[in-house]
């Protein structure tokens, strides 16, 4: 079982970092879309990270064009605060792209507005807060599927 984490024009070098983490341990790829927030040699990238980058699938995209058409036949779901659905109602399966936006403003409108019935949330239970950590969220969602899968 391998899933495949995608983050959209990621900003913070320690969210990669963890969420590169994440992928490893749970056996998934890794792909991010530039422009970034940081540079891939970022020392706080590669101290959350720590000595497991190396290890990493990771696949680099230049911009959203080329990703979407290298995985152009891929299966994927997109998690927005502006999502319908919930996380866990997420059709999981082998292989599946799981897109994550920036953390300052999510995946783009142009993403949502393409793909409504593909979105997907996390419910949260406060008004003060207007999203999780991109790293939380990737580990919600993640390991939610793997539940499911196992």
């Amino acid at each position: 079982m391998a899933y495949n984490i995608v983050l959209i024009q990621p900003e913070i070098p320690t969210n990669t970092g963890n969420i590169g983490r994440l992928s490893l341990a749970s056996g998934s790829n890794l792909h991010l879309v530039k422009p970034f927030g940081f540079e891939i040699t970022d020392a706080r990238l590669k101290r959350a990270g720590l000595d497991y980058w190396q290890h990493l699938s990771v696949h680099i995209y230049e911009n959203l064009e080329e990703f979407y058409a290298k995985n152009a036949t891929k299966k994927m779901v997109y998690l927005s605060s502006h999502g319908s659905k919930t996380y866990d109602e997420i059709p999981f399966e082998d292989d599946l792209f799981l897109v994550f936006g920036k953390e300052s403003v999510g995946l783009p409108k142009e993403i949502t507005d393409q793909h409504p019935d593909d979105l997907y949330t996390i419910p949260m239970f406060s008004e003060h807060i207007r999203s999780l950590n991109l790293a939380n969220a990737v580990a919600i969602v993640v390991f939610e599927g793997i539940r499911k899968l196992k």
